[in-house]
Parts: C-alpha cells; structure tokens; sequence
C-alpha cells in the first residue's frame, strides 16, 4: 500500500510539473497579446477638434439650492431658516454675490393649505437685511397656489417652467356646506396687510398683482402712462390719473375672473426674470454649475448616513440585494444619506440600469445619494455611480471604459433610453457623457455657450435637442473613436462626472459634513462571509490549501483528514465564485471531471498519461473559467483579468511544489505527524524491495490458462490452479471468469491475454 501511494504521490508531481510548464508558456502568450492590445489602444488616434481655440470661460457664481417642502405648514419655516443659515455658512467667503435658490415644488402638491402665519413669518425673514448679501431666487417648476405664493414675493428674481402656473393665493371659497361656492370669504385686513408689505419690500410681484392673486374680486389693471408700464387695481386708477397721463389701459384680471398667470405669460408681464424647465436649465440661466444645484435633504439638520456595498461582478443577485436593503431602510428608519461604495468591474449592464433607475428615482427632497468610488467603477457600473447625487472618487479610481462583459449594441441602445429620460433629467446632468462610459461609438463634445461661456459636453444629438442649441459653440472631442471613456477621479472631476476627489472613505464623510460612523446595511453575517471568500487572495489561499490537503492524503492514506480539508476548501473556492457571479455548473463539473481523471490516471491505468494530462488541463480550465466571467479576453480590462487570473494560479502552483517539497522531506520526521505522513523509503529500503521482488518467480506460469478472478483494466487477479495471482492483460479489457493465457512473465509481473485469442506465447 505505501509504494502504491508513493507511486501515486511521485505521478501526480509530474502532473504539476508539466501543468507549471503550460502555465509559463501561457502567461508569456498573455503578456504578449495583453501588451499589443494596450498598445493598439493607446496608438488610436483622436479626432481632431471642428472648431478653433476658445477663450477661457469666465469664474462661476456660487449657489446653493434649498427645497421648500409644500404646504408650508408645521415646522417648515424653521427647517427652511436652518438649511439658509447653513448655505449661508457654506457659501462664506465665495466671490462676488452668491445665489441662493428656493425651489418651491413637491410631489403631488402645489401649495394650497400652507399656513399664512408660517408663509408669512418665511417671507419676511427672505426680505429681511440678514439676507442681503446674497441674492434670493424663487424656481417654480410646477404649478403654485395658496398663502405659499409669498415666498417668491420675498425674492429678487423668479424663475419658472414654461407651463407652470401661479396664483389663486387666498384661501378656497367656503359655504355653509363645506363645499365651493360663488361667495368668497372675507379676506382678512391683516393678511391684506401682510401681501401688501411683502411685495413692496421686493416689488418683484407688483403690490397690484399680488392682491389681485389674493382677492378674487379684485380688478387689476394693466396701466400704460408716458413714464412707464404699471399694474394697479382699478380703485386706485383715479390716483395715477392725477400724476401721470395715462396712454392705454387694459385688464390683466376681472373681478371674479381667474388668478392664475402662467410662466410664459408672467414673463411677458416682467415677473418672471427667466423661464426653466429643470435645473439643468436653471443652471444655465442663473450661470451656476449644475452641482451647486443639488439640495439639501436634511434641510440644515443632521444626517442619518447608512453605508451600502456595490462590490464586485453586477449581477441580478447583487441588485436584487442592494434594491431591497435601501427599500428597507426606506421603510424602517429615518436615513437621509445613503453612500453606494462601488467597487465593481461591472457586469450585467441590464442590471445595472435596473439599479440605476432605482436610485434616480429616491425622492431628492427626503433623500441624498452619494457614490464613493475608491478602485473603479469599470463598464456598466459607471452608470449606477452616474444616478447618484454626487460621485466621489480617489484620484487614481476608474470611472467607465471597459468592463467585466462585452456588451451588444441592442443592450446599449436598451440602456441609453432610461439614461436620458429619467436618470439624466433627475440629476440635471447631461446625459452624453454619461452613456458615453459603456457606449464605444457615442462622440461627445466640449461645448461652450456664446453668451455665459459656460461650458458642457453634448453629443451631436444632445446638442441639437438644446432650446438655445445655435448659442452653444462645439470644441473638442473628448471621446476616443472605438473605445467607451474611460476617465480617472482627477479627469472625472474636471469633466463634472464626479463632484470631488477625495484621498480616502475619512475625507469623503469630512466632505459631506458626516461626524457620525456610518451603519453598514447588510442582509445579514453570511455576506460578511461571501465577500471575504470572494477576495481573490481568499480564492488562491483556499486552492493551495485544497492542493496541499490532497497532496496529504496521498501520502496518509486512510485518515481522511486531508480529502475531508481538501473538498471543503473546493466548496468555499467554487460556492464564492458562484456567488460573485463567476463560476456556474460548466465550471464545477469541469473541475469533478478533471479530478477524476487524475485518481483514474493514479490509482487504475498507471503510466496511460493521457488521462493525467487531460484530467490536469481540465482543472486548470475550470479554475481559469471560475475567476473571470469571460472564456477568452476582447478588450484591455479582460486581459488585464486574465492575466491576474494567470499569475495567481502560476503563484499558486510554485506555493504547492514548494510546500510538497517541505512536506515530503521535513513532515515525516515531526514528532506528531510522524505517525500519520509515510515517509518515503530510503536506497537502502529500495534495494531490499527490489531483491525481494526479484526472488518472486513465476516463470512456471508462462503458457498456462487460468481464470479471471476479477476484471482485468487492465491490471487485476486471476487463479492458476490453486494459487491466484496479480496479472496485467495487454491492450484489452478482459471481464471477469473470462479464460486467460500467459504470455510473458517479467519477474512479479504477469502479462496476460485472452484464450480465445488463440495465440502462442513467445519463446
């Protein structure tokens, strides 16, 4: 039994010494092909610029945007004071006059049931001196009304979407019933008054208009004298009569007419200073980056940070888990700040879209996403960082390029469709640059508006979707023909993908204003485990252990100990890749076929080699297979893989040779593990074996036929007479009972054949 171990020991060291040869030969192919294709890429040519030098833009104003949650009722107004003091604070020391933006808007309501007390007290702290330092802008994107129509009354300057729509600022008409009816209700002197005082402080809503909003049967004029256009009601046209010559007069509203004005038409009156869609296009006219329009959540107050873990390969699985554990703590807890650290090379692009859509779509009042990239974000990963409120990034971390899979042009035209109508719009980012990180041939521009000198990136087709689209100059290219960008956090930063860079996760909470340590959410211990298996050093340190096992077992046959250690540490290494996404039931069954023809090799066709070489190949197969989601690399991240994948298995394979060298020559001799390791015999214990092998003889039996006493594969027993013997048949399976004859006796050995072949042994 033992020289049939050390045999199988000393077999299956030649296996991996022919294995270490393949893999030399394969990582100096890989290098090579790796090295031509960085080359090939890097020697692309760019395109050149269509458009001469520019002159560089002018320094940005500063801004902040706060959210005016509506109806203003409650602790509003006091939340709103402490998100300005904060922006204030912030905003200290910036250049020339900064921007303070209120954006009045919610989901599914505009206003109406807002509490004049609370409206009031709002307005008159934005008109006070305390402000006066920075100028205040009211963005109406949708449709206002109610005691809320004073706060853009205490602003300098108001922007508005096209169809937005405001007015009606008095309370509902009542009736006895409680429904609405023809007769409204008194308007109260007190809040005649307090309209009145609002709107002359800024006069940016002429008093005229904004009681006229405030009092259905109110009568506002539209007044042309030889001084100016003015708004008076029509009690006080006799007034104006006496100091200046009217010219022209007409009615902007009836008594009992509507007190609704919408964006267009408050432009046309002066109101409104600029109109806007969206931030993006607030941005634009304001000649703020769009960055300085990303609201504050907690409204001035603390955050309630969690920490949630994009890492490695996209996968259904992986976005599956992070969507339901963000829905949780949606549910469960009163987290504002979610931080998505991604650490991915990508993967399944639809799956990432999924997951993107997701984040774009956290109500950006409630909620802050910011993403902090400390390696890469590699392929379709880049678009999950893209739907986040804020990207940070080291500033040697990748954003985009090529990722884990190749992906199809049908699975980029899928996921460039919810990119630019619903990630990039809720981020107020263009959406160019950003499909641009997994789309090869998308081309996009640095482009510079004529009149701000603020510049963006568009593609041909972003460009000429622009309203002002003839304003904006193209410049340079700042995509690579072939190739999707690929940028690092300091070129990522500059091209307004990533907001800052940060040195590590410290300076990202400083940052964000974060004291507190952030929770991690996880689903539960098992994921600790998982991400800790799926470490690639993880990975190589559970094969060499299983290789080690097994090289043990061979040498202590019977414990069990070894197989035991060896076929839990290939469960660990196959069930983490699985769950990383890399490794399916190709992968495993490759690896069971290839063991089995290895002990096949070992223990019944000694010497055959074939099922030895090929057993070994398959095993080296599967592992390649299990550490990469790709059979062969196309691009420069997957031969990078490949190749990493390749050094670790070579750096694995010399770890076992040398610590099988350690164990054949060292272990045998330890005091405990003496009695268990077989210690290879010495010359002197060989030469006795092989004496004492040569006094067996068994020349009497050359010529005889006997019976097969098991089946001959081709090594096996048969009995002659009343002695059974250890035979080995010659170039066939014989089955057991068959007749056999001898035709060749070679000292122990025994050759065999079948009797019905009717040959003479030799002489």
């Amino acid at each position: 039994m033992a020289g049939s171990s050390n045999a199988g020991a000393e077999l299956m060291w030649t296996v991996w010494q022919r294995l270490i040869c393949t893999l030399c030969l394969a990582i100096g192919s890989c290098w090579g092909a790796g090295q031509n294709f960085a080359a090939a890429a890097e020697d692309e040519p760019d395109e050149p610029a269509p458009q001469a030098k520019e002159p560089a833009p002018p320094a940005q104003q500063t801004g902040r945007l706060v959210r005016v949650p509506l109806p203003i009722t409650g602790d509003v107004d006091t939340r709103v004071k402490s998100a300005v003091q904060r922006a204030l604070t912030e905003m200290k020391g910036a250049a020339g006059r900064p921007v303070l933006i209120f954006e009045l808007a919610a989901h599914d309501q505009s206003g109406e049931g807002s509490d004049f007390g609370r409206s009031y007290a709002l307005a008159k702290y934005l008109s006070s001196p305390a402000l006066s330092r920075v100028k205040t802008v009211a963005f109406i994107p949708h449709a206002l009304k109610g005691h809320a129509m004073l706060i853009p009354m205490a602003c300098e300057e108001i922007v508005m979407a096209p169809d937005a729509e405001i007015g009606d600022a008095g309370d509902a008409r009542i009736g006895e019933a409680g429904n609405a009816e023809d007769s409204p209700q008194a308007i109260d002197p007190t809040v005649r008054r307090g309209y009145s005082e609002i709107a002359d402080s800024r006069k940016t809503i002429p008093v005229a208009v904004a009681l006229g909003m405030l009092d259905p049967d109110l009568e506002v004029l539209q007044v042309e004298t030889e001084v100016s256009r003015e708004f008076a009601l029509r009690s006080d046209l006799e007034k104006i009569r006496q100091q200046r010559t009217i010219q022209a007069e007409s009615v902007l509203k009836p008594a009992g007419g509507s007190r609704l004005f919408s964006g267009r038409k408050a432009r046309e009156l002066g109101i409104v200073k600029y109109l806007a869609a969206d931030r993006a296009a607030l941005a634009k006219a304001l000649s703020l980056p769009v960055a300085e329009l990303e609201e504050d959540p907690s409204q001035g107050g603390d955050w309630h940070p969690v920490r949630v873990v994009v890492k490695g390969v996209i996968t259904p699985a992986l976005a599956s888990r992070v969507e339901r554990m963000i829905q949780d703590e949606l549910q469960d807890s009163n987290v504002n700040f979610f931080c998505v650290w991604i650490d991915s090379p990508g993967g399944s692009i639809v799956d990432s879209v999924r997951l993107a859509n997701f984040l774009a779509g956290l109500d950006p009042s409630r909620y802050r996403t910011a993403a902090y990239i400390p390696n890469e974000a590699r392929g379709d990963a880049a678009l999950i960082a893209a739907a986040c409120d804020q990207v940070f990034m080291h500033p040697d971390a990748v954003l985009g390029g090529s990722g884990m899979q190749n992906t199809s042009e049908e699975e980029i035209e899928t996921a460039e469709k919810p990119l630019r109508e619903v990630i990039a719009p809720s981020r107020s980012k263009s959406w160019s640059l950003s499909a641009a990180l997994v789309d090869p041939k998308l081309k996009v521009y640095r482009c510079t508006q004529r009149k701000t000198r603020m510049v963006d990136y568009f593609s041909d087709e972003e460009l000429a979707a622009q309203a002002d689209a003839d304003q904006w100059i193209r410049g340079e290219l700042v995509t690579r023909p072939g190739l999707p960008l690929r940028v690092n956090g300091r070129e990522a930063e500059k091209l307004g993908l990533a907001r800052q860079v940060v040195q590590n996760f410290d300076e990202f909470k400083l940052k964000n204003n974060l004291t507190d340590d952030m929770a991690l959410i996880e689903p539960g211990w098992a994921h600790f485990f998982i991400d800790a298996l799926a470490d690639r050093t993880v990975a190589w340190l559970l094969l060499f252990v299983g290789m080690i096992a097994c090289y043990a077992e061979l040498h202590a046959p019977g414990t069990g100990i070894g197989g035991f250690i060896a076929g839990i540490c290939f469960l660990l290494f196959f069930w983490s890749r699985y769950l990383e996404g890399t490794a399916g039931w190709l992968e495993v069954l490759l690896f069971i076929a290839g063991v089995g023809c290895v002990l096949l090799e070992i223990f019944v066709v000694p010497g055959a080699a074939i099922f030895g070489l090929g057993g070994g190949l398959m095993i080296l197969a599967s592992l390649i297979l299990a550490s990469q989601t790709f059979i062969l690399p196309h691009n420069d991240y997957q031969f990078e893989k490949f190749r990493d994948t390749i050094f670790g298995l070579a750096a694995t394979g010399v770890a076992f040779v040398a610590a099988a060298i350690f164990m054949r020559r060292f272990l045998p001799r330890a005091p405990v593990l003496s009695h268990m390791m077989l210690e290879p015999p010495s010359h002197e214990e060989l030469e006795d074996l092989s004496q004492r092998e040569a006094l067996v003889d068994f020349q009497h039996l050359l010529g005889r036929q006997g019976t097969t006493t098991t089946q001959l594969t081709p090594s096996g027993k048969a009995r002659f007479g009343n002695q059974t013997v250890d035979v080995i048949a010659e170039g066939e399976v014989i089955g057991r009972g068959q007749q056999i004859t001898v035709i060749d006796v070679r000292g122990n050995r025994v050759l065999v054949r079948s009797a019905s072949d009717g040959l003479q042994p030799p002489l």
